[in-house]
């Protein structure tokens, strides 16, 4: 890992720890060429952070990477501190914004998958003997049982999980019947997700300065100016090392990524690091099997930067991308141009002569398309509208030129 990585990586931990609710009172680093089997880091600086732990009075230690058990284990002996890893860190700030039940629900079964192989060093305090019968100490007993409780529990979790997803496909199927595309708002933490969405749509979704302000999906309707409407859906923010158990547990979230027709990729523009930070959704939107997907790339908050002009013509060469600052809504007439020009193909323009038996099918065009023209002749109705293109194939048989057809015949 390069130095500047390095020290990004650790002001973002910073900042983990602080939305958190923590204090960071020291940072130590240990160049290493892997990290070692029982501390992570070399034993003598482990020795340093103990020393540092009693001079500062530091209650906790952060580490950048996940531990493995033994080295959590051996690191609270030595340090006799809580010690926490980034993972453990970033599971606990969703367990704390989480808000909806299907948030609860997800961050639990994260938690306890993450806790399972770690419940020995739980009861590490405890009496230990040899095996066989007979010799079983008091902790082995209990953690045998705490094993099999925390498994039926993941197991029920997994239950309940697959509940909401037969929830969201349910609404997803309501979705598909008004035919209106799905757009995803996609982006590394703190982007700007929520704040674009309440520019867009007028939601009042939490806009906060911290890691992952936003965990709950919100989902609002958009209506373009050339009628077309869209749903929009803020997503939870993505990050570097984002724990691989958290993307499986949010897979019910997140499968509005998945089947999103258009992702709409956030970008902090300002960040120094906002390359590598595109980098990172990019690979998670590829374990989720959604990068290929059309893309629109917003590059927010262009008001914190000394010299605009300059990023405009950097990033200019992007394909279907635009520049914004959604806090002060600069750009959007850009972003929206974009939008319809992207979305374009999801309706055609027709008319159509519907007979008094079909009202179902006028009473969906109102509902799913935009009616250019509408007037009767007798109690024929013909309707000018642009439609989504599956209600168009269902049309046919109606559409003007089919009745020219029928009555030239």
């Amino acid at each position: 890992m390069a130095h500047w990585e390095l020290l990004d990586s650790l002001e973002e931990l910073r900042q983990l720890a602080h939305t958190a609710g923590a204090d960071v009172i020291e940072t130590v680093t240990q160049k290493l060429n892997h990290p070692t089997a029982p501390y992570y880091i070399g034993k003598g600086k482990a020795e340093e952070i103990a020393l540092l732990c009693q001079q500062h009075e530091i209650t906790s230690v952060i580490f950048d990477d996940e531990l493995t058990p033994a080295q959590g284990r051996n690191l609270e002996l030595l340090l006799s501190k809580k010690v926490i890893d980034r993972t453990q860190l970033i599971l606990d700030i969703f367990a704390a914004r989480a808000r909806s039940r299907e948030g609860r629900l997800q961050v639990e079964l994260a938690q306890l998958q993450y806790l399972l192989p770690r419940l020995t060093r739980m009861w590490g305090h405890l009496s230990r003997q040899s095996g066989g019968i007979g010799t079983r100490g008091p902790g082995e007993t209990q953690l045998e049982v705490d094993r099999r409780r925390v498994q039926e529990r993941i197991s029920r979790l997994k239950e309940d999980i697959q509940g909401v997803r037969k929830v969201r496909t349910t609404q997803r199927e309501g979705r598909l019947r008004r035919r209106w595309p799905l757009a995803s708002l996609v982006g590394y933490t703190n982007a700007g997700k929520s704040s674009l969405l309440n520019r867009l749509t007028g939601a009042d979704v939490l806009e906060e300065n911290k890691l992952f302000a936003t965990l709950d999906p919100t989902t609002r309707q958009l209506v373009l100016p050339n009628h077309q409407k869209v749903l929009l859906t803020d997503t939870v923010g993505f990050i570097r090392k984002l724990p691989h158990t958290l993307i499986e547990s949010f897979k019910a979230t997140l499968e509005e990524v998945e089947l999103a027709d258009l992702l709409i990729h956030v970008v902090d523009i300002s960040h120094p690091e906002y390359k590598e930070q595109m980098d990172a959704v990019k690979k998670i939107l590829e374990e989720l099997g959604a990068a290929e997907k059309p893309m629109i790339t917003v590059f927010n908050k262009i008001d914190q930067l000394s010299n605009p002009s300059m990023m405009e013509r950097e990033i200019g060469n992007i394909a279907n991308s635009v520049v914004i600052s959604a806090r002060f809504g600069l750009g959007m007439d850009n972003l929206i141009h974009v939008l319809e020009t992207q979305l374009a193909t999801w309706r055609v323009e027709g008319c159509y002569y519907l007979p008094p038996s079909e009202s179902a099918l006028l009473a969906e065009i109102h509902r799913s398309g935009h009616v250019i023209d509408l007037h009767y002749d007798g109690e024929t109705a013909i309707i000018t509208a642009q439609i989504p293109t599956e209600l168009a194939k269902r049309l046919s048989p109606w559409d003007n030129y089919q009745q020219n057809f029928i009555s030239t015949k």
